[in-house]
């Protein structure tokens, strides 16, 4: 009786260690799916550098004042002659716009002033600025001067510009697909391997503008007829994931870039 008793609790002590050692025991480590192993990522690059045909400028009054009121009243007289010129030099309304329009007090700045604890206001500085595009850059230099002779004594930026910028645009993209294609069939080859099919493409953004400094209006008219338009540099990014393959291609090759 007693034997029958210690044979089961033996058995059972040797079931439950085995089923114990059996959960404890972490699976065997799955093989990696040639597809999630498989990849290779690069990014491409592409450039297009043409002449610009298009400037756009910043510009605009600004006046001082002892009194708020006729700062202001004289800034937007002067801003009213700047329009002016602008119509008859054969700006279109379409290409002009009042980016901001500004009054702020300014204060007294000397040493003694300032000990005193606030300084006061001695004056009031009224600002208008507009934005203006030039589609005939060869008219450019005579506007810039044409509005000084009108009053307008801030000048905030200068940029050039395409009218039509998508067809640029384009080509600078399709020469990044194949300059990723071209990086990714030198990797494939390096490596030993076959490319395969086309499995993810992304668009990372290209080249930014900077933004322009600000400087006197007469300066930048003095020097108008030196203005140098250069050209325009429009750069595009991709990246882009091909599958590749030891033994053969994973799936239909990816189509060569169009020339």
């Amino acid at each position: 009786m007693n034997t029958r008793i210690i044979s089961a609790l033996t058995v059972a002590l040797l079931s439950g260690t085995a089923a114990y050692g059996q959960a404890d025991t972490p699976p065997a480590p799955r093989p990696m799916a040639a597809a999630e192993a498989g990849r290779i990522t690069v990014q491409g690059t592409g450039t297009t550098r043409l002449a610009p045909d298009m400037a756009t400028i910043t510009l605009g009054v600004t006046a001082e004042a002892p009194e708020a009121a006729d700062a202001m009243a004289d800034t937007q007289r002067r801003a009213a002659e700047v329009l002016d010129t602008l119509v008859a030099a054969g700006v279109e309304d379409r290409d002009v716009q009042t980016s901001s329009v500004e009054l702020y007090p300014r204060r007294d700045d000397s040493e003694a002033s300032r000990q005193q604890g606030e300084p006061p206001i001695v004056g009031y500085v009224a600002t208008n600025r507009m934005t203006v595009r030039v589609r005939d850059l060869a008219d450019l230099g005579p506007l810039m001067d044409d509005v000084v002779g009108a009053g307008s004594n801030l000048f905030q930026g200068l940029s050039f510009g395409l009218s039509e910028p998508e067809p640029a645009e384009d080509e600078a993209l399709a020469d990044a697909v194949e300059d990723a294609r071209r990086k990714a069939e030198i990797l494939a080859q390096a490596a030993g391997v076959t490319l395969g099919q086309l499995e993810r493409m992304d668009e990372s953004g290209g080249n930014r503008p900077y933004p322009p400094q600000m400087m006197e209006m007469r300066a930048v008219s003095d020097s108008a007829g030196g203005i140098a338009e250069g050209e325009l540099e429009i750069s595009a990014n991709v990246l882009v994931t091909w599958r590749v393959s030891e033994g053969g291609d994973t799936g239909p090759a990816a189509p060569a870039a169009a020339d």
